[in-house]
């Protein structure tokens, strides 16, 4: 017995006529009473009766029909979950940032892809560039920043995506607060205020001051871009960020460039199951890669 058979069965049975059930399921005739014969031997007593140029059931047929309707309208089902997803009509998205992009592009990305599949659920998580890759088994694509850093899941895509500048934050009133470009030498004299382990910019800014041979004066680690940018307010030192988390900043933080080299990374975007993404995700990937809306110093 096979769930081709039951359904064949099931349409037999609805039609009451071989003839005009092959014609619904777009086989042969002698296709349909192939499968109804193979079905019938299976159960090893009759199912169906001829009917001058019909059929009708048997009492045992009539037990079987149920079932047989049942897993019909199941794959009736699934063949128009098929079709809305195929057409992007219904489906669901997830989507992993790290902290920058979650924070500064997904929700403009998110409010475009909605726009053009407005049925396709999105679901997103959010964490540092290291929670995000230890998490990519649970996300259909991943927005983070920087390269990996260490080997990606089998079967995993990364692809270069958006550029983004660091820069440090001072408060009104710092000493370098005035000069809008400052080395790393005269940032490492005074304390500094850096995001948690696993940040993305916290490892840029610790690569660039140890390949200048600077040290660092480390005051506070804090989690969150939002933690750097209170932390600075409040005297603790000089921070750095992403130059597009400041951008709406009302004068109260300066952003102060990285001179002579500025300490620029690309985002990248990573496609856990990339021989076979969901059609979400690979609408997703196309709209990232192709967005005009990703200009960081956009109001």
């Amino acid at each position: 017995m096979t769930p081709e058979q039951l359904i064949t069965f099931a349409t037999v049975a609805e039609h009451g006529n071989i003839s005009h059930a092959a014609q619904a399921l777009h086989l042969s005739q002698p296709a349909v009473s192939g499968q109804l014969r193979l079905l019938q031997d299976d159960f090893g007593e009759p199912l169906y009766q001829r009917a001058g140029r019909g059929v009708r059931l048997t009492a045992a047929g009539e037990q079987l029909l149920a079932h047989a309707q049942r897993l019909r309208e199941t794959f009736r089902q699934a063949q128009t979950l098929r079709e809305a997803m195929r057409g992007l009509e219904r489906g669901t998205l997830r989507i992993g940032a790290s902290t920058t992009p979650a924070s500064y592009l997904l929700p403009y990305l998110i409010a475009d892809f909605h726009g053009q599949y407005p049925e396709v659920t999105v679901v997103t998580s959010h964490g540092n560039t290291t929670e995000i890759l230890a998490d990519l088994a649970s996300v259909d694509i991943a927005l983070i920043e920087g390269p990996a850093g260490h080997e990606l899941p089998l079967g995993s895509e990364i692809t270069p995506w958006h550029e983004d500048e660091i820069v440090a934050i001072v408060p009104q009133g710092h000493p370098l607060a005035d000069t809008p470009e400052q080395t790393l030498a005269a940032l490492g004299r005074y304390p500094l205020v850096l995001r948690e382990n696993g940040s993305g910019v916290r490892q840029i800014v610790e690569r660039a001051f140890a390949r200048h041979g600077v040290a660092m004066r480390v005051a506070l680690e804090i989690a969150g871009v939002e933690g750097v940018k209170e932390a600075v307010r409040a005297g603790m030192g000089i921070g750095f960020v992403s130059a597009m988390s400041i951008r709406h900043e009302a004068g109260v933080l300066r952003q102060l460039r990285v001179a002579p080299q500025p300490l620029v990374r690309r985002f990248s975007i990573v496609l856990p199951h990339a021989a076979a993404p969901s059609r979400a995700a690979a609408r997703f990937l196309q709209l990232c890669m192709a967005s005009s809306r990703l200009d960081p110093q956009r109001d």
